[in-house]
């Protein structure tokens, strides 16, 4: 069975490739399909925007791959109301900027006690029959007051999360897999797709 994932996040297709690795003949990206398409995120919901690039990147893939898997994620800090949420990637402006949006995230929580925050993914998978489904992770955890580590991506050297003395960009990647609200979504869709996720089921 062969998996797109649609985003063209190089990060984001290694961290799921190694999460779901196992289970297909073959995993590849937009990029690596040699498919050109940017879906617009325009959704209020992680899940909304999550089943619109499912779906519109299994079409755009017909002939090529015979599901698609793609995820919109995001950062909800507590004392910002809930920001930046589902425009975390785009927080500071366009085009998206990860050190324009982390340097945004410090100065509005300059002086802030409360530093409370939870990455969520919503995952979503769309089969060419038409149907799709969607199961959501997260992990909770806490703002850093200063960028720490040299890995992960997007506001991973700021986020600590709980049960942690170090950011996300400071653990290995194999802890931060088991750890982030992407890994509890790719576990929650093998316990709830089953067979739909390996390909053993209709």
């Amino acid at each position: 069975m062969k998996l797109l994932i649609a985003t063209n996040n190089a990060h984001k297709t290694a961290e799921i490739r190694a999460i779901l690795g196992g289970h297909f003949d073959e995993i590849f990206s937009l990029k690596e399909a040699g498919l050109d398409i940017d879906v617009v995120e325009d959704g209020d919901t992680f899940e909304a925007n999550a089943l619109k690039k499912a779906v519109e990147a299994l079409r755009a893939a017909e002939g090529i791959a015979d599901a698609a898997l793609s995820d919109d994620s995001g950062l909800m800090v507590d004392a910002l109301g809930g920001a930046p949420g589902v425009r975390s990637a785009r927080y500071a402006g366009e085009p998206s900027d990860p050190a324009a949006n982390n340097a945004k995230l410090l100065r509005a929580l300059d002086g802030v006690a409360n530093r409370a925050a939870r990455f969520r993914c919503a995952l979503a998978l769309a089969a060419p029959d038409g149907r799709a489904w969607c199961v959501e992770g997260r992990c909770e955890g806490r703002i850093a007051h200063a960028a720490a580590g040299g890995g992960g991506f997007g506001y991973d050297p700021l986020f600590v999360p709980d049960g942690q003395a170090r950011t996300f960009a400071e653990l290995p990647a194999a802890e931060k897999h088991r750890l982030s609200h992407r890994g509890a979504a790719l576990a929650a869709a093998a316990a709830q797709w089953g067979g739909l996720l390996t390909g053993e089921g209709a």
